[in-house]
């Protein structure tokens, strides 16, 4: 398949979405679809496409199996093909729509958002299934998504979909591979903590001196 425009990835990641969050409405009329590829929430690039351009999409992701029309209506509405068409489970098409739709994730945050397409058991899930994606053979299309490098202040790396090609990833500053690396935030609260737990700790070897000295017992010299 080859590579899709930034609109036909929004579109067939609509197609998915509202699948799964609006299927009363679902299959979608061109109105809905470019009401959903524009929508200003969860939405990662904000596009402000026309109804043209929406539909200039729709038929090409048509021509390449990903969606259809559907039949028996007189206003003309849109379904994906996508698990089909990419001989993907519902858990790698979740995936891939969600990042589609909102832009690189780490795994604990794809899991979040994938909660209305799929619900995920835990993060280790989520990351199994990316490492498949990842690892896709080159007979079967080749890799659908690519670890980004972890970025200074991060503790997870982030994951993107190479639906729309290759991602360039030579720019992207990185952060030093150390398994004791601390992010900054994190670095702060353990300060705070430590410093509350300095205060207990005075508090509490006075308290020790008080009953030393009520009971009129020596304390052990240090």
């Amino acid at each position: 398949m080859r590579e899709l425009s930034l609109l036909e990835a929004r579109v067939l990641g609509v197609l998915v979405e509202k699948a799964h969050t609006v299927p009363d409405s679902y299959p979608l009329s061109l109105n809905y679809l470019v009401s959903g590829c524009n929508q200003k929430t969860a939405r990662d690039p904000v596009l402000n496409a026309t109804e043209a351009e929406v539909q200039v999409a729709i038929d090409a992701l048509k021509s390449l199996s990903l969606a259809f029309e559907s039949s028996g209506s007189r206003v003309s509405r849109y379904e994906h093909n996508f698990g089909r068409a990419m001989s993907l489970p519902s858990q790698a098409v979740a995936l891939l729509t969600v990042l589609m739709l909102r832009g690189p994730q780490t795994s604990a945050e794809l899991r979040m958002n994938c909660e209305r397409l799929h619900r995920f058991a835990d993060v280790s899930s989520v990351d199994g299934f990316l490492i498949e994606l990842a690892e896709r053979a080159a007979e079967k299309g080749g890799p659908l998504v690519v670890k980004l490098p972890r970025a200074p202040g991060a503790r997870e790396a982030r994951w993107a979909h190479t639906l729309c090609g290759a991602v360039d990833i030579s720019h992207m500053p990185a952060s030093a591979d150390s398994e004791d690396f601390v992010a900054t935030s994190e670095l702060a609260a353990l300060k705070s903590r430590q410093s509350a737990m300095e205060a207990e700790i005075t508090e509490l070897r006075g308290l020790v001196d008080r009953l030393y000295a009520e009971l009129g017992v020596n304390k052990p010299a240090a």
